[in-house]
């Protein structure tokens, strides 16, 4: 098979071009695949000014005096990202509170940077709370959903 090196290279300025990391071209019995390896990306946040709070003189809810703390038996966030409870949009839920679920079932989604990645329950049991609304962002470490 002849390579044509003119064509690999165009592949290769269009993958960099586009972002992408991965092209295949086929033509006949002919075949060329291109790919490259993504460069880490390292996100780094900047924290926001908070603003003060407003003065106010209802009298505030009752806030306990512990702080709140996740359950010990919350699936928490493997990244940040936006949370999915189902597959697409107008499906059913993956799971509901009060379902029984196997340790792999997949729990809900979490997209980070257009990849869906799966949540799977880590041990079979009940679910007891669902911790995050559909559409809803979540941070790393956040806990998710609560299996007992």
């Amino acid at each position: 098979m002849k390579i044509d090196s003119a064509l690999v290279r165009e592949l290769a300025e269009l993958l960099a071009a586009t972002g992408l990391t991965e092209i295949e071209v086929e033509d006949g019995e002919r075949k060329i695949r291109v790919v490259r390896q993504a460069a880490p990306v390292v996100a780094t946040v900047a924290p926001t000014p908070m603003a003060p709070p407003a003065l106010t003189t209802e009298a505030a809810p009752a806030a306990s005096s512990a702080p709140e703390t996740a359950p010990v038996d919350a699936v928490k966030s493997p990244m940040v990202g936006t949370v999915y409870l189902a597959a697409e949009p107008g499906a059913a839920n993956f799971v509901n509170v009060g379902q029984s679920v196997k340790a792999g079932d997949v729990l809900l989604i979490v997209e980070a940077m257009k990849v869906m990645n799966q949540i799977t329950a880590p041990k079979s049991g009940t679910v007891r709370a669902i911790l995050v609304e559909n559409g809803q962002p979540v941070e790393y470490d956040q806990p998710l959903v609560v299996i007992a």
